[in-house]
């Protein structure tokens, strides 16, 4: 399937999924019941990482009349180390043993900056683009945390592809769901973290995060596919290319993780128009259309991201350095045009040499093609890891 095509699917999937729901019943939970529930209090509540600050009922878009579903606000930790203040989604299947149910979370993959792109949002209205991968683990009986990432507000500040503020939100979603009390999930449940494309990016970060950040946790797999590895290696190759809106955007939450790389001093004019526009009205469909093709050089007056700051930001956000302790699944595309083959095959390899139980699988076609047909080789490894079976390595 070419990339226009695939685009195509996409697009289709999105249209269709989001005819407006049917009417609910009236939402419950702490509130706010409007997008103010988005925007942090300040200053944030005292409390642990994975605390639920608020929480509401969402739709579920399709999955309404098969899944209970609340949107929940909780405590989580900045790339700066600091304490920030993260939104998604918890779901669990109606006919779960909440007692017992393992928790996987899908870590989405590039929704946009602008604040109508959060997942949340898209799962509640039915236009989540990775419902079939959503879909899989629901009817398998698992309950699922959806983060959103941090950032997704009125006035949205998204961290883009930076995993050490990815990496947290993912852990802490998972603990957002242990301790919503509406949820009714244990603390000692199985636990995978699943996702591809920047989902995958922020799967692998959980899991090499998580012996330190969280070693409670009963992490038992990782499936990672599409992954942003070497963030130098993925953006650069991007320039005047078809998905030079993602090289945009990767800059943008970049520069909105660590202030100190200014971005702003180094852009054009049209630049600071382009990505002004970007940040109001831009999702994954926009930056892979009205953004495709365009250089860096006309946004920028000069290479500032080559800087001392931003190489060792970069440097910092590069996966491999402290390998996850459990089964890891990671695959991705040979033809895949948005996030380079070389530096994910770089990532399998370091892996291996660390004695990760490694199971490395490559498929024939594009990146946004592999975000459907990878789904069922996802499943069996998730179903595999939770029923305890031993892992096995193909490194």
């Amino acid at each position: 399937m070419t990339a226009r095509r695939a685009l195509a699917a996409l697009v289709a999937l999105v249209l269709v999924a989001a005819v407006a729901p049917a009417a609910s019943a009236a939402p419950v939970g702490t509130g706010p019941f409007d997008d103010s529930f988005y925007t942090p209090p300040s200053p944030l509540p005292a409390g642990k990482p994975g605390d639920v600050i608020r929480w509401r009922t969402s739709n579920a878009g399709p999955r309404k009349a098969s899944v209970d579903a609340w949107q929940v606000m909780y405590l989580s930790t900045n790339a700066l180390g600091q304490p920030d203040a993260v939104t998604g989604t918890v779901l669990v299947p109606k006919n779960a043993d909440r007692a017992t149910a393992p928790i996987v979370s899908f870590d989405p993959g590039t929704h946009g900056p602008a604040f109508e792109c959060a997942p949340s949002k898209m799962i509640d209205i039915g236009a989540f683009y990775e419902q079939p991968g959503l879909d899989d683990l629901l009817d398998a009986g698992y309950a699922v945390a959806v983060p959103d990432y941090e950032g997704y507000q009125s006035a949205p500040k998204t961290t883009y592809v930076v995993g050490k503020s990815e990496g947290p939100a993912v852990i802490d979603g998972v603990r957002a769901a242990q301790r919503l009390p509406a949820a009714g999930l244990s603390t000692t449940s199985k636990v995978v973290f699943r996702g591809y494309s920047q989902g995958g990016g922020a799967a692998a970060w959980a899991g090499e995060l998580q012996p330190a950040y969280a070693p409670e946790l009963n992490l038992v797999g990782i499936a990672a596919g599409g992954v942003p590895a070497d963030l130098v290696q993925v953006t650069l190759q991007l320039d005047g290319k078809f998905g030079f809106g993602v090289f945009a955007y990767a800059l943008l939450g970049l520069d909105q993780a660590y202030p100190e790389l200014r971005l702003d001093s180094f852009l054009s004019d049209n630049g600071r128009a382009k990505l002004a526009e970007m940040k109001q009205s831009a999702c994954t469909f926009e930056l892979l259309t009205t953004y495709a093709n365009q250089k860096i050089a006309d946004y920028t007056t000069g290479p500032g991201y080559i800087k001392p700051a931003w190489v060792a930001r970069l440097t910092e956000n590069k996966l491999g350095g402290s390998p996850p302790r459990v089964p890891v699944f990671q695959y991705h595309g040979t033809g895949d045009q948005l996030v380079q083959f070389a530096q994910a095959d770089a990532l399998h390899k370091a892996y291996c040499a660390a004695g990760v139980a490694e199971t490395w699988k490559t498929y024939d076609t594009d990146h946004i093609t592999l975000v459907y047909t990878g789904n069922a080789d996802v499943l069996a490894f998730v179903k595999d890891r939770i029923a305890g079976k031993p892992a096995t390595s193909n490194c």
